[in-house]
């Protein structure tokens, strides 16, 4: 999701970034990492002295994480926007002032390094945002010596149901996939990810489902991820949704309400995100 962010903007839309940089989103994306950290970072720490490339790592959220994991890693991330590398590098800087990591501007399918450069590779909601994500990671096998990993992670708005039921809410989220998908997008990339990986050359593919459930007793949970993570980005699009006649301003409105009761005490909500291992080589 993700994904997950904060700039300007004209030039996230050259991105492919639905969402937009601004700070509002920054935040959101560490907001969603931390409270997604145990359930999406479990099973990947990295050797020490390992060559890890993050491609795509927008604010720094994941960052933070990985270098939490895998401290003795030499941790070298890259991203299209210096501003949002800006904002990784000091939120690095913060929780982790001793933390030894390369910071690179690049695009994904043209990167600056020479064959079999890295290890291990770990992407997470970037490949939503990209228009030939199989081409993405074709380029990024080319980085990833031969038998190194790769991890991806994905999520798929097509997976969130919610109580109480909303057709408003509903038609939101579709509005929302559908304005990724003018950016270039795919906001329902989870499901496709293991036979994406397969085409790209890549081989020993597992995905695993990681599911995020949040009610009444998890109140910490709904209101880190149903509220301030999945709800906060349908509303960030929510000016685009009416300027391209996707919904009035009342219905939109309504529909994040709707979201909002699912985080509260009466509330439940469902999400889906997968996470996908697989080796350079078959």
């Amino acid at each position: 999701m993700d994904t997950t962010t904060e700039s300007t903007s004209e030039s996230m839309r050259a991105g492919g970034y639905v969402h937009g940089y601004s700070g509002r989103e920054a935040r959101r994306l560490g907001d969603q990492a931390d409270a997604l950290a145990a359930l999406l970072h479990e099973g990947t720490a990295y050797p020490a002295g390992s060559r890890v490339l993050e491609a795509g790592c927008g604010v720094g959220a994941q960052t933070v994480h990985l270098v939490a994991r895998s401290p003795g890693m030499r941790l070298t991330a890259v991203d299209l926007s210096r501003a949002s590398l800006d904002q990784a590098r000091a939120r690095v800087r913060a929780s982790f002032p001793e933390a030894r990591v390369r910071w690179r501007c690049a695009d994904l399918r043209d990167l600056p390094f020479p064959d079999a450069a890295f290890d291990h590779v770990f992407v997470c909601f970037v490949l939503e945002h990209v228009p030939d994500p199989r081409g993405a990671l074709e380029a990024l096998r080319r980085v990833l010596r031969p038998g190194g990993t790769l991890t991806v992670i994905e999520g798929d708005h097509g997976s969130a149901f919610f109580h109480p039921d909303s057709a408003h809410a509903r038609a939101a989220i579709a509005h929302q996939v559908a304005l990724q998908a003018a950016a270039g997008g795919d906001a329902l990339l989870g499901r496709r990810l293991g036979p994406l990986l397969g085409e790209a050359g890549y081989g020993r593919v597992e995905v695993v489902p990681r599911t995020v459930y949040a009610d009444g007793a998890r109140p910490e949970l709904a209101r880190a991820f149903t509220r301030d993570t999945f709800t906060a980005m349908i509303e960030s699009v929510r000016d685009e949704a009416v300027a391209a006649g996707l919904a009035t301003p009342a219905d939109f409105d309504r529909a994040v309400a709707d979201l909002r009761r699912a985080a509260g005490p009466e509330g439940t909500f469902h999400y889906t995100f997968f996470k996908a291992t697989a080796v350079n080589g078959r």
